[in-house]
């Protein structure tokens, strides 16, 4: 039993010090992505046509509101059958908006993949390069500090965020 005792020891002693080796460190993707002149260039694409899918889309709106003005006005003065037309005329009109809205904007929609295949790509590099430091320099782990509290102190010595740009060939001031 004593000896049962002391490997149990040895084993908890011999994890604290693999423990103790362990280097952490941070990085800030959004500090390294607003460094990045690819990233800006993407998000810029992206900003120009989602601009210009909200254009189209309020283009059929301000249409569907003109054609609603016009059938009100003269609703009183259209027969039946016509009346029902251009009620599905506006019907037709406000679901191609709709279809436009989720074709574009949607959960899976135009936008979305397009920032998939400008911003990945991105992502991907700097990941890369982050596992690269994380292995060059021991790091036992790496966290972002990016998107939420994550990290309520940090040491700027273990910022390892102008570390990724200088491996990403960015230079910083």
């Amino acid at each position: 039993m004593k000896h049962l005792g002391l490997i149990i020891v040895c084993f908890v002693a011999m994890m604290g010090s693999s423990q103790a080796q362990q280097r952490y460190g941070f990085v800030d993707t959004d500090y390294i992505l607003n460094k990045m002149p690819d990233y800006k260039n993407a998000q810029e694409q992206l900003d120009q046509i989602s601009t210009s899918w909200q254009v189209e889309i309020e283009t059929i709106t301000g249409e569907i509101k003109e054609l609603q003005t016009k059938f009100r006005a003269d609703e009183v003065f259209l027969s039946s059958e016509m009346r029902e037309k251009r009620e599905k005329e506006i019907y037709s009109k406000e679901v191609t908006a709709q279809k436009l809205q989720q074709k574009y904007f949607g959960i899976n929609g135009d936008l979305y993949k397009k920032r998939q295949e400008l911003i990945k790509p991105i992502q991907d590099d700097i990941y890369d390069a982050i596992k690269e430091i994380a292995k060059d320099g021991t790091y036992g782990m790496i966290i972002d500090r990016a998107n939420g509290p994550t990290i309520i102190y940090g040491n700027q010595k273990f910022d390892l965020s102008d570390k990724v740009l200088y491996k990403l060939g960015i230079r910083t001031n």
